[in-house]
Order: structure tokens, then sequence, then C-alpha cells
């Protein structure tokens, strides 16, 4: 096999769920967008199903997915319909839609949706102060839930004006629509507690062993880590490179692996000698398989970056196996 080898361990993901479950006091959504941030959705969701109370998605494609698999479970997709043809196929899906604006409400009609409320990250979101407008609109939707989205979670202030938005936005959903859950909470939240809890809350990096920047939770446990196969070892000649980059020193043994930034590996990081190339590097070790991958703070942080975007990126052309 060609392929980079990625190891998934289900019995730490549910683990972590349940972990973070524990904390929350209503319903707990997992997170499995981006292909459970590179973890595989099928499996993760399957695995999930008695533990969570619904699995949300970015896009409709994601959740038609899951449906596919055989997942019953309330499917909640993120991104507000953007056509016609969004809202058919969550009606014939039986996914639960998000309403941000008069557009989206039209074509939600009929629909299960959730009202996505903008408190402040001024990505997806009805302004509060157009609620009040919308939510006559969705008398032909069935509105299930209300839900924003804290940025910086870190930063005390700022989540809590966004805590207090929230609370506003979410009584004036439920007084309309009394058996909408209020969720205001990913990951972060969960760990904050408190009045952040709601009705629910959705995780997500929780779930694959890994918290937001300024967060901590003791018992998350990384669930993913990813092995390269040698192609080949050899005696390199004199001089030469490795991979692109003109050798500094002599090797007497290299053997090259099969992985590269064509696998979602940065190329600015060497995964052993010399520079990365897209398809393969090269290393002094001589195992048949090596671990290229085991910790994504550590790797995002060498790479400038943040775990999530390490996690989507890093299974790219990967074989998974899943074990527990």
């Amino acid at each position: 096999m060609q392929r980079t080898i990625s190891v998934v361990n289900l019995s730490s993901i549910e683990r972590n769920a349940r972990l973070l479950k524990g904390m929350a006091k209503g319903k707990f959504y997992a997170v499995v967008k981006a292909d459970a941030y590179g973890h595989g959705a099928v499996e993760v969701s399957k695995r999930l199903l008695p533990v969570a109370d619904g699995f949300c998605v970015a896009i409709v494609d994601e959740g038609v997915e899951l449906r596919a698999a055989g997942i019953s479970s309330p499917v909640l997709v993120l991104t507000p319909p953007m056509d016609e043809d969004d809202a058919l196929r969550m009606s014939a899906y039986n996914l639960t839609a998000t309403v941000v604006d008069e557009r989206t409400a039209a074509l939600s009609k009929g629909l299960s949706v959730h009202v996505g409320v903008n408190t402040g990250m001024n990505r997806y979101g009805c302004p509060p102060g157009e609620l009040e407008k919308l939510l006559p609109l969705l008398e032909e939707c069935t509105v299930m839930g209300v839900y924003s989205h804290i940025y910086a979670p870190q930063l005390k202030e700022d989540r809590e004006e966004q805590l207090k938005i929230f609370s506003s936005c979410a009584k004036l959903v439920k007084a309309a629509y009394p058996e909408a859950v209020a969720h205001l909470s990913a990951t972060a939240g969960t760990l904050l507690g408190g009045e952040y809890l709601f009705d629910g809350v959705r995780c997500g990096i929780g779930l694959y062993g890994y918290t937001p920047a300024g967060f901590s939770c003791k018992g998350l446990e990384p669930a993913l880590k990813v092995y390269a196969r040698r192609v080949q070892t050899f005696s390199p000649p004199v001089g030469g490179g490795v991979g692109y980059a003109k050798s500094s020193r002599g090797y007497k043994t290299l053997s090259s692996y099969r992985a590269g930034y064509g696998d979602g590996f940065f190329r600015t990081l060497p995964l052993g000698e010399g520079n990365l190339c897209m398809d393969a590097f090269v290393s002094e070790e001589q195992k048949d398989s090596l671990c290229i991958f085991s910790n994504a703070d550590e790797y995002a942080e060498r790479g400038n970056t943040v775990s999530y975007e390490v996690l989507c990126a890093v299974t790219k052309r990967s074989k998974i196996i899943y074990e527990g």
C-alpha cells in the first residue's frame, strides 16, 4: 500500500466524548464536520451513537454521508442553505438546517431548523437586532434550536459579552418556540461550564483529544497517529541532495518514506532529512513503518498554526485503520 496509514483509536474518542458530556447539563452534540477533523466521520459517528444526542456537520454532503451510512440521529448542518438544491437534499435526508435571515427562512420551509445568531463572531448568523423580524417567518419550519458560537473564548470580557447577547436572543426565540434547544458552547464553553452550558453543548476538537488555545482538560486523549511506510533503503552517492535541497553532509544510508506535503504535511517542517517533497521524504531511519504524527498541538506549534488545521490535513491521502 502506497498511502500513509492513519490509526484512529475509537475508544479514546468515546472516552473523550463521555468526559465532555459529563460536564454538560443537557443535550450533547458531537461535531463531525471535515470528516470528523480527519478521523473519519462515519466510523466516529457510529461509535458515538450511544453518547451523542445528535451530530453537527458543516455542509449538506457531510450529512448525506452519515445518512447513507445508516445514522438516523439528528444532524445539524451548520452552514445555512445556499440554494434550493441544498434545501431539497436536507428535506430528502431529514437534515436540520441553520436559518439566519429571510432568504434562508424561505428556503427552509418544511424543514427542521436551528436559528443561528451572530453574537460577534461575524461568520454566519442573524444579527440580534433583526431576530425579532426573522422569527415570524419560521412558522412553516419546525424550530428545534437556537445557537451561536463564541469567538476568542479565552478572553473573559469578550466571552461574557457574547454570553449576555446570546442569553437575550435565546430568550426571544424560546418565547416564540418553547421547544427550541439553546446551545452556545463548543469545547471551550463546555470547559467553562456554568452559565455557558444552556440546554446543550456542541463539542468538536475535544472529542479528538485537544483543547482550544487557553484551555486544558485532564483526561482527554489524542486519538490519531499517522505512519509512513518505507519505499527504499539505499547508500546514496557522494554529494547530491536530500529531497530538493543540496546535502550539507554525507550519509552512509538513507531510506525514502511515502509521505509528503501532498499528504497534508507542511513543506516547511521536515519529517526526516532535508526538504519535504510532495510525495516523499528521506530519513536515516530503517524501519518498515515510521510514526510521523502523534500530537497535533506539537506539530501545530512548529508550523505556527492550530491543531484544528493540522488534524484536518494530515489524513488527506491516508488509509484509516480503526482500533479500540
